[in-house]
C-alpha cells in the first residue's frame, strides 16, 4: 500500500490517523522513561527535524485525559514494559513553532 508523505505534519494523531508514511520513534519514550534520574530533558534539532512530531508523539502517549491504545497499536514502545504508562499522567504539551515574530528588527553589523 502507498503511503504519502507527512510534510508539514506536526501531530502524531494526524500522522497515524491518515496513515502517513513515518519511522517508528516510539522508543524515544523508552529513553526517556530510562533516564529517570534526570531533572531536565533537553530536545535539540535544526528546524524541521521532527522535534513538535515527537514531543506530540509523547504527549499522545501519556496524556491522562486521552485514549490513544489504537494509535499507538503496532509500536516498538507497545512491546515494552512501558506500555502500562500509556494515558497514565497529567500532561502539559507547549509549542512555539507558530510563534511568529511580528516585530521588525534592524541589525547593527
Amino acid at each position: 500500500m502507498k503511503q504519502n508523505l507527512p510534510i508539514g505534519i506536526s501531530d502524531y494523531r494526524v500522522l497515524k490517523e491518515r496513515n502517513l508514511y513515518h519511522v517508528d520513534k516510539t522508543l524515544m519514550i523508552k529513553e526517556f522513561l530510562d533516564n529517570n534520574g534526570t531533572m531536565i530533558t533537553l530536545i535539540t534539532r535544526p528546524r524541521r527535524f521532527g522535534k513538535t512530531l515527537n514531543m506530540s508523539m509523547m504527549a499522545e502517549f501519556f496524556d491522562i485525559k486521552k485514549t490513544s491504545k489504537d494509535i499507538f497499536e503496532n509500536t516498538n514502545i507497545m512491546e515494552t514494559e512501558y506500555a502500562s504508562y500509556i494515558n497514565q499522567y497529567p500532561t502539559i504539551f507547549l509549542t512555539f513553532k507558530d510563534a511568529n515574530d511580528t516585530k521588525k528588527r534592524s541589525y547593527l553589523i
